[in-house]
């Protein structure tokens, strides 16, 4: 791997920024329609973010410029780098995948700059690419050999059964998870991921993250799935896996994670069912002889879409005052009773978190849809919280390079 960048290929790079804001689009789609031609590549990635939505091309225009920008500061992508090792853990990505992805961007890059992609270009966006592929390799193959020397941990894919399935809401159900080999799981991290390679009839295979809602234990994982309308995974999850199937699941990935035992006060706010990884968080807390105190707020639209919510109160009430749960509710129906179902009606809002979190003294862990975090993860920080006290997880594609 090189120690660092070549200066002429700083240089150069930094010179495509205007061609990549005009063009950044247009070459992140060419070069997935190049990569997707191999099937045994495209099978590697989630496929929802690429035909279903088109949402991943978007995200990989914004990181590929972002790079970029940085290049010669590329520190400012440590984040990055690491949310995207992460994430090609879970999908069991390899480097002896790289080259295709290479050759696609390149060939992208040439395809739509024409002559303005120049031989000179052509190498320094080759040595930029190679440089921070060798970066993910190296952590990739670092996490790879972490999961399979931890106790219970693996690499690769393993075929786990479905212990038991439970509806939580009229569009939310939880699955239980235990190896079919009989062996142990690896901890994870209360607020990680589990990727799954769903083979559903009819259908190349699917590959889908699904967050942990259970604590972490030796002994089984939990997912809460909400049924999305067209989602084509999880609506085969809700009609067709039933307890006894068997499911294709990586070891747990994700950056997103609560660290230890909290020093300063945490508040876990979420929005629909991105309640599920901070379900994981709350029931690590709740599970602790002492910790900080520990807000759990979520929003939801009534009591037909609200999931979990006796747990998350009984994990309260049995935590002697140490544990908080607020609930909202946007639409409550007649039958959804304040103090009982939810304990606000309306959305959360940044005054409420004002005047009802600790906003100078928290950390705030924060999941839902982008508009919510959007709201939010900018909203508390006018509020005076620093970002670093701001950590958060959202469904769907990051603005990330090379993210599946």
């Amino acid at each position: 791997m090189p120690r660092s960048l070549s200066p002429q290929t700083i240089s150069l790079v930094k010179a495509t920024v205007p061609a990549l804001e005009a063009h950044g689009l247009t070459i992140t789609r060419r070069m997935y329609e190049r990569m997707f031609q191999n099937e045994a590549i495209r099978d590697l990635f989630n496929q929802s973010h690429h035909g279903e939505t088109g949402s991943q091309p978007k995200a990989l225009a914004v990181a590929v410029l972002a790079y970029a920008r940085n290049i010669d500061n590329l520190g400012v992508l440590t984040a990055a780098v690491e949310r995207i090792a992460q994430k090609h853990v879970g999908l069991n990505i390899l480097a002896e995948h790289y080259p295709f992805v290479a050759e696609a961007l390149l060939g992208a890059i040439q395809d739509v700059l024409g002559e303005a992609a120049t031989p000179e270009i052509l190498a320094a966006w080759g040595e930029a690419y190679w440089f921070l592929a060798d970066l993910l390799i190296g952590r990739e193959t670092q996490i790879y050999e972490e999961h399979a020397r931890a106790p219970g941990g693996w690499k690769g894919w393993r075929d786990f059964t479905v212990q038991a399935k439970t509806q939580d809401s009229e569009i939310i159900t939880s699955f239980i998870l235990v190896p079919a080999d009989g062996g142990a799981v690896l901890r994870h991290r209360p607020g990680q991921y589990l990727t799954f390679w769903l083979e559903i009839p009819g259908r190349p295979p699917l590959k889908r993250n699904y967050s942990i809602s259970s604590a972490p234990g030796d002994t089984h994982y939990r997912i809460t799935v909400k049924r999305e309308p067209m989602g084509v995974a999880s609506n085969w999850l809700h009609d067709a896996v039933q307890p006894g199937a068997r499911l294709k699941v990586a070891a747990p990935a994700g950056e997103f994670f609560l660290p230890g035992r909290p020093e300063r006060p945490v508040v876990l706010l979420s929005g629909g069912v991105g309640q599920t990884p901070l379900m994981s968080m709350l029931r690590e807390v709740a599970a602790m002889p002492s910790s900080a105190p520990v807000q759990f707020v979520h929003g939801t639209l009534s009591g037909e879409t609200h999931a979990l919510g006796a747990e998350a109160r009984a994990l309260a009430a049995a935590a002697a005052g140490r544990i908080a749960v607020t609930t909202f509710y946007e639409c409550p129906r007649p039958e959804d009773r304040p103090g009982r179902d939810y304990d606000q009606a309306g959305r959360i809002t940044l005054d409420w978190l004002r005047t009802q979190t600790p906003v100078g003294e928290a950390e705030y862990y924060l999941c839902g849809p982008r508009e919510f975090l959007h709201a939010f993860a900018g909203g508390l920080v006018t509020l005076g919280v620093p970002a670093a006290r701001i950590h958060y997880e959202f469904f769907g594609p990051a603005d990330e390079l090379l993210a599946a």
